[in-house]
């Protein structure tokens, strides 16, 4: 295949906007049948490179090549008309139309005498084209009635509509179960099958070598290198991604524990949490492992008076609390990092600085009841120094900066309330290997400080790599407890299955 010349490839391709180069003398090429990883850290350009390939974005400088035709991408339909769909990671699909509506979105076939739309037509059409990937949805289902990963296979179907040969899947199985990401990979091995290219994003490296035929790595907006997924391990992708070596990917930091600042006692929610009690001390990580659909979150978020507990007792500094509000918890130390940062974390479309204030806002207010700008801008500064936040300025909408980045800001947010206690759950979710590190770095000097973080994760090595001591969840009850020399994969998996 690699003698072969490729379907597509994109030659010294440079992009600036404002202030920024994105995009600098990058290449990139896919052949027909090959799913090609595009790795890199958040920031990196992928998406840029990707925007303009699917003609979002226009490009500098630089040529793209299709079949060895060298071609000018005037918009996102003339893309799509040679061949080159992208699937968004926020999938585009419109929940009160069937599928096959979705499917035939902006391509709908129109009776010749009559002009409506011929429904039939498009209903037959769709099941050949579910077909084709091994999707049975029937497509007289409205979409908002069908689950992540069939809406997934839509967008293919709707790809195949448009007789692509190249595919971009940008963060394909963000919100996928692991079932749902199986059907997706025989989806994708049925287009290799096809003859059609599969550009695949994502940060998740054991996907990466389970799926990928080959990679390119970008770091900064260039070029680092085009590997053979069989020829490379995933230390030397980390180097190439990070530009330095990962020795060290969880940066563990012994802290000396000292009192309890929180401890539960028979804490239940409904069915969800049955009767947990722990504690955590100040200087202590203590990490919650488990399965999806084991409680952890729900615990999290009844500790912190987003739900109303059945029953239990919470005490702070030995004393007993009341908590039955966020603000409840706040007032008495206890913040919590939603896993999901977009819609419960941020509001997308305001800036660093009014993210980062928006819950201390009191502090900043002068005598006149005014908010003393001035102040608030030195202490967002001061925060921005100190978690190496990269932004322009604090004025960024913070929509546009990575991953990383936006956690950074909240953790921030709640930093500045001085809390004893920090409920953070899935703290690396959805952001590259050298921003896991630096967030890293910040729960160790929470620690430092003398506060007490309850770490929420799925992710195996991360639990086992920053936690002190870690609580397993089964079906809402604590079925372990693991001291740091007894952390292992195996000894997790035994407590998480209910063993």
């Amino acid at each position: 295949m690699k003698d072969k010349k490729p379907l597509l490839e994109m030659v010294n391709i440079s992009k600036s906007f404002p202030g920024v180069k994105a995009l600098e003398n990058v290449n990139l090429k896919v052949h027909a049948g090959e799913v090609l990883a595009l790795l890199g850290e958040n920031g990196a350009g992928k998406s840029t490179l990707m925007k303009v390939l699917s003609g979002v974005y226009k490009k500098d400088s630089g040529k793209i090549l299709i079949e060895g035709n060298e071609v000018e991408i005037h918009g996102i339909k003339h893309a799509e008309k040679l061949g080159i769909t992208i699937i968004h990671q926020e999938l585009s699909v419109l929940p009160n139309l069937t599928v096959a509506e979705n499917i035939f979105l902006g391509n709908e076939k129109f009776g010749k005498v009559s002009r409506k739309i011929n429904k039939q037509w498009m209903r037959e059409r769709s099941i050949s084209f579910l077909e084709q990937i091994g999707c049975n949805i029937d497509p007289d289902t409205l979409v908002k009635d069908i689950n992540v990963g069939e809406m997934q296979m839509i967008e293919i179907a709707k790809a195949l509509t448009k007789n692509s040969s190249v595919i971009i899947m940008d963060e394909p199985t963000t919100a996928l179960t692991d079932v749902e990401t199986k059907k997706l990979f025989e989806v994708i091995k049925k287009l290799k099958n096809k003859g059609i290219a599969v550009i695949y994003i994502s940060h998740r490296m054991d996907e990466i070598f389970e799926i990928c035929d080959s990679i390119t790595v970008l770091r900064d907006g260039k070029y680092v290198g085009h590997v053979e997924t069989k020829n490379v391990t995933k230390d030397e992708l980390i180097t190439m991604m990070v530009g330095r070596k990962l020795e060290e990917q969880f940066p563990y930091k012994s802290v000396k524990k000292s009192k309890t600042l929180l401890k539960v006692e028979n804490i239940s929610l409904k069915n969800k949490v049955k009767n947990v009690s722990f504690e955590v001390k100040a200087g202590e990580i203590l990490g919650f492992a488990g399965l999806m659909g084991a409680g952890r979150t729900e615990l999290a978020k009844t500790i912190f008076g987003d739900y109303k507990k059945s029953s239990g007792e919470i005490y702070i500094n030995g004393e007993k609390v009341t908590i039955n509000s966020p603000k409840d918890a706040i007032k008495h130390g206890i913040c919590y990092l939603s896993e999901d940062r977009k819609k419960e974390g941020l509001i997308l479309n305001m800036s660093v600085r009014e993210n980062m204030t928006l819950p201390n806002l009191k502090n900043y207010e002068n005598n006149l009841m005014k908010i003393n700008k001035k102040a608030e801008k030195e202490e967002v500064d001061e925060y921005i120094q100190k978690l190496s936040i990269k932004t322009p300025n604090q004025d960024q909408i913070i929509k546009n900066l990575s991953g990383g980045n936006q956690q950074k800001v909240i953790i921030a947010k709640w930093l500045m309330l001085s809390p004893n206690v920090l409920i953070i759950d899935e703290p690396t979710k959805g952001i590259d290997v050298g921003a896991k590190k630096e967030i890293y770095e910040v729960l160790n000097e929470l620690k430092s400080m003398g506060k007490a973080v309850i770490m929420i994760s799925s992710d195996m090595a991360e639990i086992i790599g920053v936690s002190d001591r870690v609580l397993v969840m089964h079906e809402g009850e604590i079925t372990g407890e693991l001291s740091r020399n007894e952390l292992t994969q195996e000894n997790i998996m035994k407590y998480a299955v209910g063993i």
